[in-house]
């Protein structure tokens, strides 16, 4: 199973957004890596946050609670922490796609009349106040 760590190709750069860096014990091969891509359309940021989400999934399934001598482990805490990663790798994919940073958009009002015109030179006035 390939298992392609450099970050120059789109498998290293989710590998590195998922920190799946060891070969001899990774979590996903390249092949999931292409099903992630292909369900997100080539988005690498949100094929990312959807192997985040795969892995917070069997985090819960997997450890669940338990508790055993000293030991304790709690895999609804790693899959929240998880969840809040691909949340945030999803925010900065939308931001990139839609062509802003910070949730801010700009509007462009169109003249196609001296009506138009007016309205636009009330509106500005407005919003002088």
């Amino acid at each position: 199973m390939p298992f392609t760590t450099d970050p120059t190709t789109v498998y290293g750069k989710i590998r590195l957004l998922i920190t799946d860096r060891d070969p001899s014990n990774g979590v996903f091969d390249d092949t999931d890596l292409d099903g992630f891509l292909a369900m997100e359309t080539g988005n690498i940021k949100r094929a990312s946050a959807l192997a985040l989400e795969t892995i917070a999934t069997n985090e819960v399934l997997t450890l669940k609670v338990i508790k055993l001598l000293q030991l304790s482990t709690d895999g609804a805490k790693v899959s929240d922490a998880l969840l809040k990663r691909a949340d945030k790798l999803r925010a900065q994919a939308e931001a990139e796609t839609s062509g802003t940073s910070d949730g801010q958009f700009d509007i462009a009002e169109w003249i196609v009349d001296d009506f138009g015109a007016r309205g636009i030179i009330v509106n500005n006035r407005l919003r002088a106040l």
